[in-house]
């Protein structure tokens, strides 16, 4: 990208730490001028920010490209009947941006293009002789957050390279495999580049739907994503899907008492129960409740955890179809109004709640499927009761219980292989997910390809993508100090900083033939030619992070060198060096 002059270009550093920036990175790339803040999550890149988006860019098209995925551009404005088949605009809910144009029709702000790549397929490839392809973007994505923070970590405005491939088969050449196991090793070869302490986790698909995914978090006290890894380091998932290992359970426990209803108004959450009734959260049970369907059949599942635990909605409807029936569906969008309807005490819930409803599937998980003193809601408003015991009030009244991990996994759980090892838990910020998508966008919009034997196949479907501008952010995160941003040497806006402590006579001189040489090297230079005192600027160097600074002041000309200093420290304070050995100690410094 060349050498360039800061008088030239907008660097607007900031010594006051913004008031509405909580986390470093968000500080950082607002105090060294990254980015401006226009509204909520939304931001403009400044001169610097654009630049180390050009640069993590450029790395990631290399990589895809070198993966076999090429390149293309979709629209941002998508209209809303190519939603029609998916019903994900349903699905988003009100992350979705909608609008409607001057002659009345809707269209969204995408926030993924799975169904216009899927539409452009439909329209071109007929034959498995077409197959495999992989095809990506790097385009803005659009979501409506309802709390935007921590800078462009959540934002409602963002860079991100989406990329979808397609194929006839799972297995072999050619297969979903092949390309599945091919970007993730371009995933990891990105994030290394990009200077980045990441995590691959096993990961729930979410609205983007499929089977197998996998996300890339990078380790850090600032991400909103909770992952568990074990001790033992051969597993590891983020908290919507990490599983845990086995855990004995016992439902026919005696009963410790004469089971009591206790009034307790307005009290439906477990922690003014626990408080009311002078009962651990431990020994409580919170039941959740979902309708669920199968064609023109429904009913109801009752998930049952440990007060002090979390309902895992995703391992419900796992548990659900693949332990109970098959053919039947968790219907989770406006479940607690339906469930009201259906007489459920909503926030008084038990286990009991089941009796005399034959469509009705009580799930426990094995910390709570065990006998001893239990407290729980009383199925009737403002109510709870104590001694629940699960073989007198659900087992010996003909309800069928099963047991089945369908809880958040938390620290110190076992670990799901069931060697010994126990779950540690930590935070994340997601840079990348994977996912196995299968059919599930084919088939809804009736994408189908001929195959050697001419018969019709839907086609089978992967989605990759890379959050931008959260690299940037992750990069800052793992890699600054008290002074600043300390960046990955990769993806740093420039690879060299000159600073003259004044930029006149020889000082000049010097540093413009040095800014040529380095330049011509294939490093990018920026030279602070400001009439400036070199307190600030040091200062700013820092703060903006470049990996290498020359500092060309009298004391070092008379004697023939420059001082050069790496924002890394590795060179302490700097030294001194030869101006005709500086371009190759830059280079090699890279």
């Amino acid at each position: 990208m060349g050498p360039m002059k800061w008088s030239q270009t907008l660097i607007p550093t900031s010594r006051q730490v913004p008031a509405e920036a909580v986390v470093p990175s968000h500080q950082l790339m607002l105090r060294a001028g990254l980015i401006r803040s226009i509204g909520a999550g939304l931001y403009d890149y400044l001169p610097l920010g654009w630049r180390v988006l050009q640069r993590v860019m450029n790395i990631v098209r290399e990589e895809m490209n070198d993966a076999g995925a090429s390149e293309l551009l979709m629209p941002a404005l998508i209209p809303i009947e190519f939603y029609a088949d998916t019903r994900r605009d349903v699905d988003y809910g009100d992350n979705l941006f909608r609008l409607t144009d001057r002659h009345g029709r809707s269209a969204a702000l995408g926030p993924t293009h799975e169904e216009v790549i899927t539409e452009l397929m439909k329209a071109y490839v007929t034959s498995y002789r077409q197959l495999p392809l992989n095809l990506y973007q790097i385009q803005t994505k659009y979501r409506d957050e309802f709390r935007p923070r921590f800078g462009v970590l959540r934002c409602r405005e963002f860079l991100m390279k989406d990329a979808y491939s397609f194929h006839v088969e799972v297995d072999g050449p050619g297969g979903l495999n092949e390309t599945y196991d091919r970007m993730y090793a371009a995933y990891c070869r990105i994030f290394d580049r990009c200077g980045l302490d990441y995590s691959i986790v096993e990961a729930e698909s979410g609205p983007i739907g499929g089977s197998a995914s996998h996300e890339f978090m990078c380790n850090s006290p600032v991400g909103e994503d909770t992952i568990l890894k074990s001790d033992k380091g051969n597993y590891a998932a983020n908290v919507e899907k990490c599983a845990i290992g086995d855990r004995p359970h016992d439902l026919s426990g005696a009963p410790t008492g004469e089971r009591t209803k206790v009034h307790t108004p307005n009290l439906p959450g477990i922690e003014g129960v626990s408080d009311f009734l002078k009962v651990k959260p431990s020994r409580m049970l919170k039941t959740i409740v979902w309708p669920w369907r199968a064609g023109e059949r429904n009913g109801w599942v009752i998930a049952v955890v440990c007060g002090h635990h979390d309902v895992n909605e995703a391992k419900v409807r796992d548990i659900l179809r693949d332990q109970v029936d098959r053919s039947l569906t968790l219907q989770t969008e406006g479940s607690e109004g339906a469930a009201r309807a259906a007489g459920f005490a909503i926030g008084y819930v038990s286990p009991s709640a089941a009796i005399g409803r034959s469509a009705c599937v009580v799930i426990a998980d094995p910390d709570a499927a065990q006998g001893g003193f239990w407290a729980t809601g009383a199925d009737e408003m403002d109510h709870h009761v104590n001694h629940f015991n699960w073989k007198r009030e659900v087992l010996d009244k003909g309800v069928q219980v099963h047991v089945a991990d369908i809880r958040n996994a938390m620290d110190g759980d076992p670990s799901p292989l069931n060697d010994g090892g126990v779950l540690r838990a930590s935070k994340g910020i997601e840079v990348g997910h994977v996912f196995k998508l299968g059919t599930k966008y084919s088939d809804a919009m009736g994408f189908a390809v001929l195959d050697e034997k001419q018969q019709k196949r839907s086609v089978i479907m992967g989605c990759y993508g890379i959050g931008i501008g959260r690299i940037i952010a992750s990069a800052i995160e793992m890699n600054h100090d008290e002074n600043g941003i300390v960046w990955p040497a990769p993806i740093a806006p420039y690879d060299v900083i000159i600073t003259p402590i004044k930029y006149e006579g020889e000082a000049r001189e010097v540093t413009d033939r040095l800014e040529s040489q380095i330049s011509q090297a294939g490093l990018d230079v920026l030279v602070d030619d400001r009439d400036e005192r070199p307190g600030p600027k040091f200062k700013d160097a820092d703060l903006i992070g470049i990996p290498i600074r020359l500092t060309i002041g009298d004391k070092a000309l008379a004697q023939g060198c420059v001082e050069v200093v790496k924002r890394d420290g590795s060179l302490g304070k700097g030294e001194m060096v030869r101006i005709e050995e500086v371009v190759s100690r830059c280079r090699s410094s890279r």
